[in-house]
């Protein structure tokens, strides 16, 4: 994901894959239809929601959705920080 001075350029999501416990809650609310559930299994035994890298709008649907706190981070665009580096 790219950053320049004015922050990120686009929104995005960032799943913590072993808190995933693969409900699929989030990918069914979803408006844009671009979250998934992953093939590989988590250390915890359960196929995490992994996100297909574009079309993020930032809306935070899915992390609304999600009864696992701290499983999902939604970056708006504009945000200016260093944990957005990571990509995930």
């Amino acid at each position: 994901m790219t950053k320049d001075k004015e922050g990120l350029s686009k929104p995005k999501v960032v799943f913590r894959e072993d808190e995933c416990k693969g409900c699929g809650l989030c990918i069914a609310a979803c408006p844009v239809k671009v979250l998934f559930a992953q093939q590989k299994l988590n250390k915890m035994g359960y196929h995490p929601a992994g996100y297909k890298g574009e079309g993020c709008t930032g809306c935070g649907i899915c992390f609304y959705t999600c009864p696992e706190p701290g499983a999902i981070t939604v970056y708006k665009r504009g945000y200016v920080g260093e944990e957005v580096e990571i990509d995930g």
